[in-house]
């Protein structure tokens, strides 16, 4: 009987979030989407724009930009007023020495939506985009109404002691000026290993992608803002701590693991910065959800939101 009825869950999971060959290359937002660059907070932050309701705003994460995006950005832009900005130090914004503590980040975001004459937001994340949106939403949790989190872990939060001790993170403390010399020039090589470490299937995070990304981290000033993403870490758990003693976030949470990275502990790493807490596991999926598996992740984003 028990066998029977892991088969059949099997199979509706199967149904409702197929596992199907992923969209190759890097695809272009709507035209009706607009671009500007936001000066706040002693960054310009460069952001897409465009749709109408309700407003969500995509936060991507290392080793990609916003145009991670633009397949979800598409669905959602029918009745959303959907932002999706690059990070402080990735893709078209600037590369400030300092800054990139997620919680100056997070202000980074509130900054480029006050800039957008923009109140209460749904936030979808993704890797270190997720370490930004917790920021955002524990210091301005009356301007979340619902907060995605995808396959990456909060510093100081939950079992975050223990997916340190992972070897695959070795990169978290990587950095500095020799490391910086010994990429330069190389940052496709550098880049390659996350691609292809962190994919179910390396052959899903395709060559155009690849060359896509490679060249907006070759910009000056982009691997070491990567690093310093890093760096932060230290003071990005001490702020999260303080986050933290101030009680669980009172959104409502979807936690998205790729079935091949974090799976289910995306959902434990929810848990311990959130009370309302859905876990979603995308099957056939690394890291790389987007890449991977576009189709079934848009599916769970896009029935969480509404």
């Amino acid at each position: 009987m028990r066998k029977t009825l892991s088969i059949l869950l099997l199979l509706v999971s199967l149904y409702v979030f197929p596992v199907v060959p992923a969209v190759s290359a890097v695809v272009p937002f709507p035209a009706s989407f607009t671009t500007r660059t936001i000066t706040t907070n002693g960054a310009k932050i460069y952001v897409r724009v465009g749709g109408h309701g309700p407003a969500v705003v995509l936060l991507h994460g290392y080793g990609e930009t916003g145009d991670m995006w633009a397949p979800l950005a598409a669905k959602l832009a029918v009745n959303h007023t959907v932002v999706v900005p690059d990070l402080r130090g990735m893709g078209l914004s600037d590369h400030p020495a300092t800054g990139y503590d997620k919680k100056n980040e997070a202000r980074d975001i509130a900054g480029v939506l006050d800039t957008l004459q923009i109140g209460k937001v749904d936030v979808v994340a993704h890797d270190i985009g997720n370490m930004v949106a917790y920021a955002f939403a524990a210091e301005q949790p009356e301007r979340v109404s619902k907060l995605v989190l995808m396959d990456a872990p909060i510093p100081g939060v939950g079992p975050w002691e223990e997916i340190l001790k992972s070897p695959l993170l070795w990169h978290f403390r990587f950095g500095g000026p020799d490391m910086e010399r010994l990429v330069k020039g190389r940052e496709r090589i550098y880049l390659d290993r996350f691609w292809n470490d962190f994919s179910a299937n390396p052959k899903n995070f395709d060559e155009a992608s690849r060359r896509h990304y490679a060249k907006f981290y070759a910009l000056p000033g982009a691997m070491h803002s990567g690093f310093e993403q890093f760096h932060a870490f230290d003071q990005d758990v001490i702020d999260n701590k303080t986050f933290l003693a101030k009680g669980p976030l009172p959104m409502p949470v979807l936690a998205i693991g790729g079935e091949k990275s974090f799976g289910t502990m995306m959902e434990t790493v929810a848990r311990g910065a959130a009370g309302n807490v859905r876990g979603v596991v995308i099957p056939g999926a690394g890291h790389w959800l987007m890449e991977e598996q576009p189709k079934a992740t848009v599916e769970a984003i896009v029935q969480f939101l509404q």
